[in-house]
């Protein structure tokens, strides 16, 4: 059994990057899935796709590498866990690697990079930082 479900999909991703596979496959929930949307949207990732593998649904997410088979993802930090949460008010949103990077921010409205979270005011829980 796992206890933080968002920290075993960040280290599959990492692990992933690290010996440049195209894919990996993830056990699904619905956090996990926002989480692929939004790293898709900010450009981390090339494409994923929800499947059913039997009873459970799994995500596989294509990975991005550059021209020199780069991974875009340099690394991934897990920030806020079951045993120490870490919410932040708008304003004091952190910004990663001075902007190069993003924190993915779990809102009131879903969950946001820290750029659309301090545009639309809202503070929240800042689960990882993406650089």
């Amino acid at each position: 059994m796992n206890t933080d479900p968002i920290a075993d999909m960040l280290t599959r991703i990492r692990n992933a990057n690290m010996v440049s596979h195209p894919t990996v496959q993830i056990p699904a929930s619905k956090l996990k899935i926002e989480l692929a949307k939004l790293l898709k949207e900010e450009g981390f990732i090339a494409d994923y796709s929800v499947e059913e593998a039997g009873k459970f649904k799994v995500i596989n997410i294509n990975l991005k590498y550059d021209f020199q088979n780069k991974p875009v993802i340099t690394n991934l930090q897990r920030v806020s866990r079951p045993g120490l949460r870490n919410y932040c008010k708008a304003k004091n949103l952190p910004k990663v690697m001075g902007g190069l990077g993003i924190a993915i921010v779990s809102t009131s409205k879903g969950l946001l990079a820290d750029r659309k979270a301090r545009t639309q005011n809202v503070g929240g829980e800042v689960l990882c930082y993406v650089w």
